[in-house]
């Protein structure tokens, strides 16, 4: 499988028979709950473009077809589905996907159940980075095939049912990486930081914006290597490892956004798992 795609996403392939064989189809159609939908624009000679539930989506030319790349969120049924290009509503079908659950003991129970202060805080940091997730820029991204941010066994997969101190909270939205505190974390596409913070939940964290509503979101850093503003290079550092906020012990926690929905990015490293 090759490495990267070439900046403008124009895959050098022999043949180019028809959209279900395409390159990026059989990378990144996992149409799931908490999965991707890959579906065909056309040839048109101008990018279209493409909203799902109201929010633009991806869009990425492979060969002389165009592509919408969808981020179905976790909350979706599994059924029929569409999304709206060019005055036209293009439908897609989603699958069934179960998930795990997890169970967690947390020592600090304002993890669990904030008091109020804890909350009013919560709510302003949640109002931050739900702008952040919906930022959408118009640059192509540098890769579709991302790099694992570092190099370690996976220690919690996306999209498990969380129980903490026996209460269900959110589902997992990213990937867990059992890696030592100090691990440099490296951004696995070119990408502009577009917020840094310190949250009462996620701790030291870090939003990249790899373009279109493509965003890499990392959390529980033990520190922060960059600024709002930064223009990475795929590869960059930009953090550390570490074990701030909601969690038990250090780990590389790493979320993937498309369209304002948390997607599993183990699609993304060839690592999903039906």
């Amino acid at each position: 499988m090759p490495r990267f795609f070439a900046p403008l996403l124009l895959l050098c392939l022999t043949t180019f028979n028809a959209h279900a064989d395409s390159y990026i189809t059989r990378l990144l159609n996992k149409p799931v709950p908490g999965g991707v939908a890959v579906i065909d624009l056309g040839s048109a000679a101008q990018a279209p473009k493409a909203t799902y539930q109201g929010k633009p989506v991806l869009v990425v030319k492979e060969q002389n077809n165009w592509l919408a790349i969808v981020g179905v969120p976790l909350t979706v049924k599994p059924g029929s589905q569409q999304i709206s290009s060019g005055g036209r509503n293009l439908p897609f079908t989603v699958g069934n996907k179960k998930y795990p659950e997890q169970h967690i003991t947390l020592k600090n129970t304002q993890q669990v159940n904030p008091n109020p202060a804890n909350l009013k805080r919560i709510e302003g940091e949640l109002a931050e980075q739900i702008k952040a997730y919906r930022s959408f820029s118009p640059n192509t991204p540098s890769n579709l095939l991302l790099d694992k941010p570092v190099n370690g066994p996976l220690s919690s997969k996306f999209g498990v049912r969380r129980f903490f101190n026996g209460e269900e909270r959110n589902p997992h939205a990213g990937l867990d990486f059992a890696v030592p505190a100090g691990t440099p974390i490296k951004t696995p596409a070119a990408g502009k930081v577009i917020l840094t913070g310190n949250y009462f939940f996620n701790g030291n964290t870090v939003f990249v914006d790899h373009g279109q509503g493509f965003i890499s979101m990392f959390c529980h850093m033990s520190k922060i290597d960059v600024k709002v503003g930064d223009q990475l290079a795929r590869g960059a550092v930009v953090g550390k490892v570490g074990s701030t906020g909601r969690a038990t012990g250090p780990h590389m926690h790493w979320n993937i956004s498309l369209n304002d929905a948390r997607v599993d990015p183990a699609i993304f490293i060839g690592a999903f798992q039906p």
